[in-house]
């Protein structure tokens, strides 16, 4: 399975729903996207993964680089919709203290 990505704008910031899975191989489209995105000045993002099925180290890795290379402008990476395997990553992982998680993207819009 692959990962399919879509960009809308939402404000000043910009939502990416996040679709598939997330591996060694997808994993650079992640980061790709993120990078087309500020190079179009858009630098408050919004990683949306109700839909993403799963995430491996590789996956976590390129959050990590977009999320620093976002900081570095001055810009934020933040998640909603988590849920299942990958919820359970992210929390193993230490990222439920590293980023700002929501339930929906209602709550950051709010």
């Amino acid at each position: 399975m692959s990962l399919t990505m879509g960009c809308q704008e939402k404000g000043n910031l910009t939502l990416v729903t996040v679709t598939g899975r997330m591996d060694a191989v997808t994993a650079p489209d992640f980061e790709k996207t993120c990078q087309a995105l500020m190079q179009k000045g858009k630098i408050d993002i919004v990683a949306e993964l109700s839909a993403l099925d799963y995430i491996s180290s590789a996956g976590l890795r390129s959050i990590l680089s977009a999320a620093k290379k976002l900081r570095g402008k001055g810009g934020n990476l933040r998640f909603c919709g988590l849920s299942g395997m990958v919820k359970e990553v992210f929390k193993i992982s230490g990222f439920q203290s590293m980023f700002t998680i929501v339930e929906n993207l209602a709550e950051i819009e709010g």
